[in-house]
């Protein structure tokens, strides 16, 4: 069955996080605390994935021993957008109440990353790419926050360390992530540190929201 899914992190005043967090907070809350959530995200920081190549390789290959299915399948369940938030986002929850209109309306370029992929999402593969020892320095859950700009601003040191990389770990990073990109679409490696730093400076706080769309 198909699907698009989207990951935005958009730049909001503090009245604006103020309005948004009776909302989404109690179902980012509640996805989080999903025991079979818990669970996937330890064996993850447990075990991290081989690469990415790796993980359908034909039996009988060399790679095909690196990459557990299990585990894979794991992973990508714990990077789905979670239930609760989904059905607040998508109208289910309140039908006046919809995320394109009443959270990344009206956003400008600079406030505002968003990746969009049809059967696909776009935190697994920047969750994949980072890696578990630097996703554990970033606050939320599987890219979903909400933050005011004083948390935006005491976050920023972690999230710069979580998302600055030499060149050969960002080389590494970049083979990891699997996502297709049209030409000029911002990575995922670039988008979440540049919205983050530019929030930082003009005093906002932040939403970070991983959807389906459709």
């Amino acid at each position: 069955m198909g699907f698009t899914s989207a990951w935005a992190i958009s730049s909001h005043t503090d009245d604006d996080v103020a309005r948004l967090a009776p909302r989404l907070l109690p179902a980012m809350r509640a996805d989080r605390l999903q025991p079979e959530a818990r669970r996937r995200r330890l064996e993850w920081q447990r075990a991290p994935l081989p690469n990415h190549d790796t993980w359908h390789a034909p039996a009988g290959s060399p790679d095909a021993t690196l990459a557990d299915v299990h585990a894979v399948e794991s992973f990508r369940a714990l990077m789905a957008p979670g239930r609760h938030v989904d059905e607040v986002c998508d109208g289910t929850a309140d039908p006046s109440f919809y995320v394109v209109d009443d959270v990344w309306d009206g956003q400008s370029r600079d406030g505002m990353f968003i990746s969009v992929h049809s059967k696909d999402y776009a935190v697994a593969s920047f969750f994949h790419a980072v890696g578990p020892a630097r996703a554990a320095l970033l606050p939320g859950w599987c890219g979903n926050f909400l933050l005011t700009s004083t948390e935006v601003r005491r976050h920023l040191p972690l999230v710069e360390r979580a998302l600055s990389f030499t060149a050969a770990d960002r080389a590494a990073a970049q083979a990891q992530d699997w996502l297709d990109y049209s030409e000029g679409e911002e990575h995922v490696l670039e988008g979440p540190l540049r919205v983050w730093r530019t929030a930082a400076r003009s005093g906002s706080g932040l939403c970070g929201l991983s959807v389906h769309l459709c």
